[in-house]
């Protein structure tokens, strides 16, 4: 994985040393080789482009494979942040053409790919990437993001310059963009512990969506989409047959992302989804494992993947934590963010402890519950859409609901069951509200104005029209993907990972994979005691029931005990401080104060509190204001 970054001026020259201090910005990104270059456009107007590049060297270690990298045939420029997984194939393709090639890298491919099919060449790319194509014949700029968006890819325009490039803290960095927090990010990062693209934290910065390209010319902004899952399941068979199927893609996946000129890895928690693909790759190699485990037996699942690595043989390595360690890393964490969120500590612990034990790459298994139906939500959602159905055909429902909680206690659950038993309108649909942090009542109550509401729910209510004639498994599965998994997961495990220079592959949410399984009945997903029916059915011979079977628990972190002890005092200090600070003019001082007292009294989860001192420190630090 890389950092890029590219800044466009239109009548005017770059300022001195602004690209090279942009770029070293992106240096955790990749620090084994950095490039800058400046270039001038054709045509008659004054417009100077600076692209620029940090490394880290993954195919083609080699001085061929620096950045930004020219097409002498062409003379396109590309800075390129990613992995393509299938460039032999293209390669291979293009070579038959004529095209000839002077390194082994997948950026030369991408370039005469472009040059070759020209928007059209993302269609034949698999992979996880984020890339810019300055096109010398037409003047032109073109940005495009991997479909599932591994890669994240921001821009904006500020008055004559065009800008883009792997983190927002490198465009604000730059001086051109004003730091002001984005109201409509705010609702959502309170809603859900993380803010929905196209949105950013800050109110000029957008976020080229997943799936999407995007073409600056003369001017003018065109973005587009070039890929999404399809709309509804197409597939028909049996059991064992969907399970082949899906052994032949999980194969095929796995294999494509071992593609790389250094050992790759797999983090390996002893859950079914990074013990499949332990399973999946030990037919081939013996694959080299990391977990982490900690001193404490109630936070530690060494006993779950130890028994996967010596299952399979693997080339294991335990990374010994303890929870005074993690308790330390919180703090690095937080400056580490790119934007707020409220996940992330897990990630940056995992990658910090592997880059000291020499990896590069690692495997996740990140993906497997939300492609295989693995959280408890694909049952309940579904229940509550009926809940739905029924319940607004009540007379006076709306009436009968607000009276029957006006006498509940004021729990997180509460909050949850009133915004769903009333559907005021701020709920787009029961998915949105088994992922919410605050209810919208406790919105209505933490926000001074809701200024941004329809600009904060727009790209949920997007993404739920592209369900319509998706059955209820499949819908919660779309909604995973295109929501949690993109905003909060994928973006937390690249700033976490790349924060320490590491590069983490996911092979779980491979495009044609997720194609396959969204064409397959969401009713093939849950069947009986069995979790995730499918990954289990295609691995099942291999993996032990003890693995199977086990209570799902995932990287579970003590953040109540800290809360209420170690890390008391400085949290408390950061929500009291809200009120005096640039979250003051938009934050109510009673409603923040007393979600830390419901935390303390036990009405509130650690969650609610945590997501307030982390978006104060992210203020601070970053200097922006409401």
């Amino acid at each position: 994985m890389c950092g890029i970054v590219g800044i466009l001026a239109r009548g005017e020259s770059l300022a001195p040393g602004l690209l090279e201090r942009a770029t070293a910005s992106l240096s955790h990104r990749g620090p084994d080789d950095s490039g800058t270059i400046v270039l001038h456009a054709r045509a008659s107007e004054a417009l100077e482009v600076g692209l620029g590049h940090r490394r880290l060297a993954i195919l083609d270690l080699s001085p061929l494979g620096h950045q930004p990298m020219n097409d002498p045939a062409t003379d396109n420029w590309i800075v390129f942040n990613g992995e393509i997984y299938n460039f032999r194939e293209i390669r291979q393709e293009l070579e038959k053409e004529g095209h000839a090639f002077h390194s082994r890298s997948d950026t030369e491919i991408l370039l005469k790919a472009y040059a070759r099919w020209g928007e059209d060449c993302l269609s034949r790319l698999r992979g996880i990437f984020a890339f810019a194509i300055w096109d010398s014949a037409r003047d032109r700029i073109f940005l495009a993001r991997d479909p599932m968006g591994v890669k994240p890819l921001y821009y904006c325009s500020s008055g004559t310059h065009f800008l883009f490039a792997s983190e927002i803290r490198t465009l604000l960095g730059t001086g051109l963009v004003q730091r002001n927090l984005d109201h409509a990010a705010l609702l959502q990062y309170l809603s859900f512990g993380s803010v929905c693209d196209p949105n950013t934290a800050i109110e000029s910065i957008h976020s080229l969506r997943a799936g999407h390209l995007l073409t600056w010319e003369n001017g003018k902004i065109r973005e587009t989409c070039y890929w999404n899952p399809p709309p509804q399941a197409t597939e028909s068979g049996s059991r064992e047959g969907f399970e082949q199927g899906v052994r032949q893609m999980l194969e095929e996946s796995i294999q494509m992302q071992t593609v790389s000129d250094v050992p790759v890895g797999v983090f390996l928690s002893g859950g079914i989804d990074s013990s499949a693909i332990v399973a999946m790759l030990s037919r081939k190699q013996r694959p080299s494992t990391f977990s982490v485990v900690f001193r404490e037996a109630d936070y530690s699942e060494a006993k779950y993947s130890r028994a996967v690595a010596q299952r399979f043989q693997t080339d294991h390595h335990e990374m010994l934590l303890s929870a005074t360690d993690a308790l330390d890393a919180a703090r690095a964490a937080i400056s580490a963010m790119d934007q707020p969120t409220i996940d992330g500590l897990n990630t940056y612990i995992i990658s910090k402890a592997a880059r000291e034990a020499g990896v590069k790459v690692v495997l996740s298994g990140l993906g497997g519950d939300e492609l295989f139906a693995g959280y408890s939500n694909f049952r309940t959602v579904p229940r509550m859409e009926n809940f739905l159905r029924y319940w607004k055909h009540v007379p006076g429902h709306q009436a009968l609901a607000t009276a029957f909680f006006a006498g509940q206690s004021s729990s997180d659950r509460n909050h949850k069951l009133s915004a769903l038993a009333t559907a005021n309108g701020r709920l787009v649909h029961p998915y949105f509200l088994s992922r919410m942090l605050f209810a919208p009542a406790q919105l209505g109550g933490l926000i001074h104005s809701q200024e941004g509401w329809l600009r904060a729910h727009a790209p949920l209510q997007q993404a739920l029209d592209c369900t319509g004639q998706m059955d209820a498994i499949n819908r919660v599965s779309y909604l995973e993907i295109r929501c949690y998994m993109l905003n909060t997961l994928l973006r937390d495990s690249d700033v976490m990972s790349m924060a320490h220079g590491l590069e983490i592959r996911v092979p779980l949410i491979d495009q044609t994979l997720a194609t396959g399984l969204l064409s397959i009945p969401g009713r093939r997903k849950l069947t009986g005691r069995t979790p995730k029916p499918l990954l289990v059915g295609a691995v099942r011979a291999e993996l032990p029931d003890e693995i199977i079977y086990r209570r799902k628990r995932g990287f579970t972190l003590p953040f109540e005990h800290w809360l209420k002890h170690e890390m008391r005092q400085e949290v408390e200090q950061s929500i009291h401080a809200i009120p005096e600070g640039p979250l003051g003019a938009v934050l109510d001082r009673g409603a923040v104060k007393q979600v830390w007292t419901d935390f303390l009294e036990g009405r509130t989860s650690w969650s609610r509190p945590w997501s307030l001192h982390v978006l104060q420190r992210w203020c601070h630090q970053n200097g922006v204001s409401s």
